[in-house]
């Protein structure tokens, strides 16, 4: 049961919350019209297509991105005006515990985490495949992705390799193509370069020699070109790794299953996209716990120097959370952990912060 006190908390937490958003997400899209003013004029959308097909989504999109941080500026806001008029006092002189102070903190924490997670599971991989898209047919120029030393399982038993690869003009160069049977090569092709025809379907093997070993003997075959059916497409070179913010659970998942079977080691971005769908969530409670814990202690400098250290460790938690990641896309650390340690650190130091709290 709801008491007044409890009503009161939450009521003006999830105020100062949405406010708070409001004012951003207002200030971001001012912001970004002024950048994309140019841009908007020299396209093709209309007023409408720029309103409902960008604008809507980007704020959907930097509403949940930026929910964290914002759940961190509402407590430290709110809850340092209840310590500056010393009602956090009065509330803890009139026998009310610190512990039952923090119990409607968390249930409107809960109610922001949960939103997060609908949306970060539901809503945005949808929004930001429209906003993707018009990006990419209005504002950014093509993508394009150029990687080197590509290995691709194309079916059990069979490997393709590519030195490098051009997305533009879909065609790779110091390709080669291998045949395992019972762990032993019995055909390789190699090629100088390898272009697709997405006209025909087809892959254009330029300048190839064929090995085929059979026991002792080895039969080789040369050509100038050969058209040849490939299960390989441009798209399973790479992509805009940005792609994974618009697929839904289903489509991620299935799309890690696949490169992972095909042996491609590209895909920790799209394991760290996964699991921070549900880590960022979770940590409105970490935010919560650290806001409430700094703000509630009433001291000279007031909501300034409550905001000055709130935004450090605010700080500290993104520089963390980079770091995290970086190390799992280029150090090989898992990309679970990248993704939950600083979450795990930063409970830590909130329960700290917590402990040192008045009582």
């Amino acid at each position: 049961m709801l008491t007044t006190l409890d009503r009161y908390i939450i009521r003006q937490f999830l105020g100062t919350f949405f406010f708070i958003l409001v004012v951003i997400m207002l200030i971001a899209v001012v912001f970004d019209i002024s950048e994309k003013t140019q841009d908007f004029a020299e396209m093709t959308a209309t007023t409408q297509e720029i309103v409902l097909e960008f604008y809507v989504n980007f704020v959907i999109y930097y509403s949940n991105l930026f929910s964290g941080l914002l759940t961190f500026i509402a407590v430290l806001l709110f809850t340092s005006r209840l310590a500056h008029r010393t009602e956090v006092i009065a509330m803890l002189s009139s026998g009310v515990s610190f512990p039952r102070i923090m119990w409607p903190y968390f249930l409107a924490a809960t109610v922001l985490a949960a939103m997060s997670l609908f949306v970060n599971h539901t809503v945005l991989p949808a929004a930001n495949r429209v906003r993707l898209a018009f990006e990419e047919e209005h504002i950014r120029v093509a993508y394009h992705v150029d990687q080197k030393h590509i290995h691709r399982e194309i079916t059990p038993g069979h490997i393709a390799y590519f030195e490098s690869w051009n997305a533009e003009h879909k065609k790779g160069f110091r390709f080669s193509l291998e045949q395992w049977q019972d762990g032993v090569l019995t055909s390789k092709l190699t090629s100088d370069r390898a272009e697709y025809d997405s006209v025909k379907g087809v892959w254009q093997i330029h300048d190839y020699l064929v090995r085929t070993m059979d026991g002792s003997t080895e039969r080789i075959r040369r050509g100038a070109q050969l058209d040849t059916v490939i299960a390989l497409e441009p798209s399973d070179m790479g992509q805009r790794w940005e792609t994974s913010m618009a697929m839904s659970d289903a489509e991620l998942n299935a799309y890690i299953e696949s490169k992972s079977a095909q042996g491609d080691d590209s895909i920790v971005p799209y394991l760290i996209e996964k699991h921070q769908r549900t880590s960022y969530p979770f940590a409105t409670y970490v935010f919560t716990l650290i806001g409430v814990s700094i703000a509630s202690r009433k001291v000279r400098g007031g909501t300034g120097l409550h905001l000055a250290a709130g935004v450090g460790l605010v700080l500290l938690y993104i520089f963390a959370m980079k770091l995290t990641t970086v190390a799992a896309t280029n150090a090989g650390m898992d990309a679970f952990l990248a993704v939950w340690l600083p979450n795990v650190l930063f409970l830590i130091i909130g329960v700290v912060i917590y402990r040192r709290a008045p009582k």
